[in-house]
């Protein structure tokens, strides 16, 4: 079924986010250009993490097939003229957000880890759209809102803050380090 040929294959099966793309993008740094990754994995948020990435770092998603619980996701590395990773500029750090958030300011804070993550521990006042939904839910946030991107570590946030002002949003803020380190009020499941 699968013919499709790749160059190097990187085994990230068994891996949590954020390492499926800590370890593409060293994997991407050896290939030359032109060359295709197959990055396999099981993490299932590594479908919209994998995509986002090589869409922000130049890189070509050529897709993702599932063979049972492996993904195995195609990336065609680009030239050095290509390459050109972005970061979204607006950044603060926890404790900002923190103080923000406890003196009442009218923002809105997203959080865009997967539901699952979302739902063991969160920010209270956070909405839950997960990065791989994001483009498709737009539609319930305001362009002209303080938007407040969090995930675990930054990555994905910094992701999904760049896709948000793509699409008009003029106020948006990527939250760094984000949730692994995030000390102020959480809700969610004990578990």
């Amino acid at each position: 079924m699968n013919n499709i040929k790749a160059n190097v294959t990187l085994d990230a099966k068994g891996l949590a986010c954020p390492m499926p793309i800590v370890r593409t993008k060293k994997a991407m740094i050896n290939l030359v250009a032109g060359q295709v990754l197959e990055v396999q994995a099981t993490d299932k948020g590594s479908r919209a993490d994998i995509k986002a990435w090589s869409e922000s770092s130049g890189h070509q998603y050529l897709g993702t097939i599932e063979e049972g619980e492996v993904l195995k996701h195609y990336l065609r590395k680009s030239s050095n003229d290509e390459f050109n990773e972005k970061n979204h500029p607006n950044v603060i750090n926890n404790e900002e957000l923190e103080n923000m958030l406890n003196a009442n300011e009218n923002i809105v804070v997203v959080d865009v880890r997967e539901a699952a993550e979302y739902a063991f521990n969160h920010i209270p006042s956070s909405i839950c759209i997960p990065l791989g939904e994001l483009e498709y839910r737009l539609n319930e946030l305001n362009k002209q809102d303080y938007i407040f991107v969090v995930c675990r570590t930054g990555n994905r946030s910094d992701l999904a803050a760049q896709k948000l002002t793509e699409n008009g949003f003029t106020n948006v803020i990527n939250v760094v380090p984000g949730m692994y380190q995030w000390t102020g009020e959480t809700t969610g499941i004990k578990g």
